[in-house]
């Protein structure tokens, strides 16, 4: 039983990664420059960090719990 939360602990932060890192290269498609105002690199960086840990985190836990789901299923149809 520990050892199931162990492998499940691991799937989920290598999950989050995944896709922590396709959310930032998704966002590099998007000037933010633009929108920005001038002088202001430091705080645009943590724009895009920020956005890629909100939007990552949700796209991670709703995959996560999709799967969590699917694991369940079996269990309705007992």
């Amino acid at each position: 039983m520990i050892e199931s939360f162990g492998q499940q602990a691991l799937i989920s932060m290598l999950v989050h990664l995944f896709i922590f890192g396709i959310t930032f290269w998704s966002l590099q498609s998007i000037q933010l420059d633009k929108l920005l105002k001038k002088n202001r690199v430091a705080q645009g960086r943590l724009l895009y960090i920020l956005l890629t840990i909100a939007i990552g985190s949700a796209v991670s836990r709703f995959l996560l719990d999709y799967y969590l789901w699917s694991q369940s299923l079996p269990v309705f149809f007992e």
